[in-house]
């Protein structure tokens, strides 16, 4: 069965390396998020039996769809990762990464690397689609290396037979400081039959509507956007702005998220949970000083107290 609806636009969380773990999947999913992925999964690694990838792709029970995202340059592992994914139970589809920028990712051959080698990507995503069981096959991309060849990108992914694609509208180059081209979204979306979803600096209603509506994507999706704030997509699908979202209710989402963080990584939980509250205590009066505070503290009882003390 079918469990996703494109005949309204979706509102999807971006799988994003360090943030995008299963309790804060677990938070925007209680927004609204009809889509959640997992963060990068390295297929080596998957295939290599890594229990820190194993422990990345456990999921919330509120995810539904969920996908993976998977990342890798050598059809055999991909297709030995597929495999993997294919005997564990609600995963609804696979994703794979050809758009991260990062140099560790992209001088391994992976990530946004595929988009220099159009042959090579087709290879990599057919074999994800052949090999797996799942409902879906996806792949996320960006609109080039250093040069912009949106519509070639385009028409390599949907020719491996996907179900979607979602496109972050920067080239390698451009990494996350550069103008997002919407243009090039919209070319994209033009040029193939699939559903395309709109990714790149969407930060609010406004700006999701605009996209949409410029576009015709199917969809938007938020990486940055959400961290710090997770009812970004409860906002989104109602036509709300940051007036509407009380600080009582900021301030039970974080405690939750934090409790959620501990609970899933352990005592560590609380030190990765500071780059959170960089993100959740923006905008609030002395936040500086609440950073330089939580910076040093790693004992989650000390940090509770602050949390609740702050917010």
């Amino acid at each position: 069965m079918k469990k996703i609806d494109f005949s309204q636009p979706l509102v999807v969380l971006a799988p994003l390396a360090g943030y995008t773990d299963l309790p804060f999947r677990a938070v925007v999913k209680k927004f609204g998020a009809d889509l959640t992925i997992s963060e990068m999964i390295s297929s080596n690694a998957l295939v290599y039996n890594s229990a820190k990838t194993l422990k990345m792709i456990e999921k919330s029970e509120a995810e539904d769809p969920y996908f993976v995202q998977i990342a890798g340059n050598k059809p055999e592992l991909i297709r030995d990762a597929v495999e993997i994914l294919n005997d564990m139970d609600g995963i609804d589809g696979i994703d794979l990464n050809c758009g991260c920028p990062a140099p560790k990712v992209f001088n391994h051959g992976s990530g946004s690397n595929l988009l220099g080698d159009l042959k090579k990507l087709e290879l990599i995503l057919s074999t994800v689609q052949k090999y797996s069981k799942k409902t879906y096959t996806s792949a996320k991309v960006r609109i080039g290396v250093n040069e912009k060849i949106p519509v070639d990108i385009a028409k390599a992914v949907e020719a491996c037979g996907v179900d979607f694609m979602s496109v972050h509208g920067r080239t390698r180059a451009g990494a996350y400081k550069a103008p997002v081209d919407y243009d090039a979204i919209k070319l994209m979306k033009e040029s193939v039959s699939i559903p395309v979803i709109a990714n790149g600096d969407i930060k609010d209603y406004a700006k999701a509507q605009e996209v949409l509506t410029y576009t015709h994507a199917n969809g938007v999706m938020i990486g940055r956007g959400a961290i710090g704030k997770p009812w970004i997509f409860y906002q989104i699908k109602h036509g709300i702005d940051d007036a509407d979202i009380s600080n009582e209710l900021k301030r039970e989402i974080i405690l939750e998220h934090f409790d959620a963080t501990l609970k899933f990584h352990g005592l560590h939980g609380a030190v990765m949970f500071r780059k959170l509250l960089h993100s959740y205590s923006k905008g609030y009066t002395g936040a500086t000083e609440f950073r330089d505070i939580i910076n040093h503290i790693s004992d989650a009882d000390v940090m509770r107290d602050m949390i609740e003390n702050f917010f």
